[in-house]
């Protein structure tokens, strides 16, 4: 690798999704993708690994929602290990809560998984450099939408609850326990004021939470 190349670490549970991401981005002729992986776990790993190896640090580019430790979880660690490390995370999930999380943990790029290779290769640099960059819309439906009463894992039940999925489909759908899902239900419940979960759903979506 050149001293002029950006290293560039992927993680996204998708395979699909993340070989070709991978490909696209190798096609720029200033980044290389170091390795693509399928969960935060491996992320984690893969990174501390290079900071033993004092390998140049990369910038991550981390999906949203995974099993197991969630992006912007996986983006507070690698911040722990390295930091100002350059993280940025792309997802299909561009709730407002999890924009200023991500913000709130250091996340220095936040896109949408609709955006461009030409953008998000343009982005990477930029988060290379230091910068940031936040995709407009999602910035101007976090400004709309006010602060969440919600945690991540509490909008991800909930968005999973308002088409009236079982807590048997829910737990599936979101990588959870059906316990740990009937608990995240009662606490946003609880939060909302409401008597069941689907009302939840309703309110958090009524607001612009999920």
């Amino acid at each position: 690798m050149g001293e002029f190349m950006i290293p560039v670490l992927l993680a996204d549970d998708e395979t699909l999704i993340r070989a070709a991401l991978a490909t696209m981005l190798g096609l720029e002729a200033d980044l290389e993708v170091v390795a693509h992986v399928g969960s935060g776990e491996e992320l984690l790993a893969l990174w501390r690994r290079r900071a033993e190896q004092d390998a140049p640090v990369a910038v991550a580019v981390i999906d949203l929602q995974m099993p197991g430790i969630d992006g912007i979880d996986t983006a507070v660690e690698l911040q722990r290990i390295t930091p100002g490390a350059g993280t940025l995370i792309v997802t299909s999930h561009g709730r407002p809560g999890y924009l200023k999380r991500a913000l709130a943990a250091g996340v220095r790029g936040f896109l949408p998984k609709t955006t461009s290779a030409a953008t998000l290769a343009e982005v990477i640099r930029t988060v290379h450099q230091g910068g940031r960059y936040v995709d407009p819309e999602l910035a101007a439906e976090a400004i709309s939408a006010g602060d969440t009463v919600l945690t991540a894992r509490e909008a991800d039940v909930l968005e999973f609850a308002a088409d009236g999925a079982s807590v048997e489909d829910i737990a599936k759908r979101a990588h959870l326990s059906p316990g740990t899902t009937r608990n995240y239900l009662s606490s946003a419940m609880s939060k909302l004021g409401v008597a069941n979960r689907y009302e939840a759903a309703l309110k958090a979506r009524e607001k612009g939470w999920i």
